[in-house]
């Protein structure tokens, strides 16, 4: 059997497959604060099929480095050779999350795929790829074609500092410094950016905001979300702005790692927040910012830009990569 993984800051999914192209047997996500480690939510998935499986891929959000990931959002120090003894999986192997979306990309179905830019999707061979998912974090990374195959490149992109463009990004920028110091993509373009993001139209703007707007936000289990919702509907002014704002800085980000790694065969859009924003990402200012890059701006305007629809192609690119440890 096959275990392959898609482990985040809020959701570790989990899916058990009978070999490279059988089905699945079992699947589940778990919240993964729930857990101590990898390995104890690993395990409760597994139960007694532990012993069947012969390989492992897990995708975990943060830098992999010598196998050994240190979790940027999550608590979580995970290590594949301590996870292959105590589980007993002769192969495991750790994937930074988005290598493992970008793998997944390649995998699904065109009808999970809504094209924001180009005359046609992406392409799966041939050329350059990358990949962009805001969550409860940002995660960036590039599939890079050497000739005959797609060559992974993780990266933490997401930390890199924010570059103010207009007058209101560089008031934010300042306000953002003072609480955060240094100011990341990720302090906006994420789960948590969109608190973010109110608050700053609520305190540094002033813009006012409806009593019982402002109570279902506050009485909401999930504070980001009722500000997505809110902004989405139009019935808060604040929640609206900051929805806008998102998308635009996302759109500059988008095209700042589209000019670092040249995907010419395209960008793809990962990420429940990129499937939940759909209709506003392709409204225009999302591709606009993503193209706004001077000079370069012809080359951008040719590459494909598309939002992947598909929840479960972490799972797949993890699986992907599992199956060729036992083929």
């Amino acid at each position: 059997m096959i275990l392959a993984g898609d482990i985040g800051g809020t959701n570790a999914r989990l899916a058990l497959f009978t070999g490279p192209t059988g089905k699945p047997v079992a699947s589940a996500a778990f919240k993964s604060a729930a857990y101590t480690s990898l390995e104890s939510v690993t395990r409760e998935f597994l139960g007694a099929k532990a012993k069947r499986v012969k390989a492992a891929t897990f995708g975990i959000a943060g830098p992999v480095i010598d196998q050994r990931c240190v979790g940027t959002n999550l608590p979580w120090v995970v290590d594949a050779r301590v996870v292959a003894r105590k589980l007993g999986i002769k192969h495991v192997t750790l994937l930074n999350d988005l290598v493992a979306l970008g793998f997944g990309a390649l995998t699904v179905p065109r009808s999970k795929l809504r094209l924001l830019q180009g005359a046609s999707l992406p392409k799966r061979t041939g050329a350059n790829l990358a990949i962009i998912a805001a969550g409860t974090g940002l995660g960036e990374a590039a599939l890079v074609w050497d000739g005959d195959r797609h060559v992974p490149l993780a990266t933490e992109g997401g930390h890199t500092d924010f570059a103010a463009r207009t007058p209101l990004d560089w008031e934010l920028h300042a306000w953002l410094e003072k609480r955060f110091g240094h100011v990341s993509y990720e302090r906006i373009v994420a789960g948590p950016g969109f608190t973010t993001l109110y608050d700053f139209f609520c305190e540094a703007k002033g813009v006012s905001e409806s009593r019982e707007s402002a109570e279902q936000i506050a009485s909401a289990t999930d504070r980001n979300v009722a500000i997505l919702d809110l902004g989405l509907a139009g019935v808060s002014e604040p929640a609206a702005r900051a929805v806008d704002l998102f998308v635009r800085v996302y759109g500059y980000e988008a095209g700042n790692l589209a000019l670092k790694t040249l995907p010419t065969g395209g960008v793809f859009i990962g990420g429940g927040i990129a499937a939940k924003l759909a209709d506003r990402l392709a409204r225009g200012s999302f591709i606009e910012a993503f193209n706004d890059k001077g000079r370069f701006r012809p080359l951008l305007e040719k590459m494909p830009v598309a939002i992947v629809l598909d929840s479960q192609i972490g799972l797949a690119g993890s699986r992907l990569h599992a199956s060729r440890k036992v083929s």
